[in-house]
Order: structure tokens, then sequence, then C-alpha cells
């Protein structure tokens, strides 16, 4: 990439325009930080923590009425 190039795009820019691109860049950067973050998740941290009882399939007491 020919940086020479963006400074001189950026700086032929109005002030206010030179803000955005500003704003811009700090977005991307806060996006590429939380895929980051995502990326170093553990897998299986939540084992353990979530129980899934053995009726859960069984229907349920109050649709009765609407299955027969």
């Amino acid at each position: 990439m020919n940086y020479d190039l963006v400074f001189k795009e950026i700086k032929s820019l109005p002030v206010e325009l030179q803000k955005e691109v500003l704003d811009f860049i700090t977005f991307l950067k806060s996006k590429q930080q939380k895929q980051v973050t995502k990326a170093e998740r553990e897998f299986g941290y939540a084992k353990g923590k979530i129980i899934i009882h053995p009726d859960f399939d069984e229907p349920l007491d109050d649709f009765r009425d609407y299955t027969k």
C-alpha cells in the first residue's frame, strides 16, 4: 500500500472529513479488538453450568388439551 498517497488524500480533505476518517479508523480498531477477544475464548468454558433435564422433550401439562 502506498501510504504517501493515503496521507496525501487525507490531507486534501476538509478538516471535518479528516475527523470522520479518524473516527472511522478508531471504529475499525475497536472492531478488530472485539474479534480478537472473541477468538480467545476457551472452548467448553461453560461446561457443567447448563443442565438439561431428562424430561426436557416431554409435552407440558399446560398443553395437554391441544395435543389430543
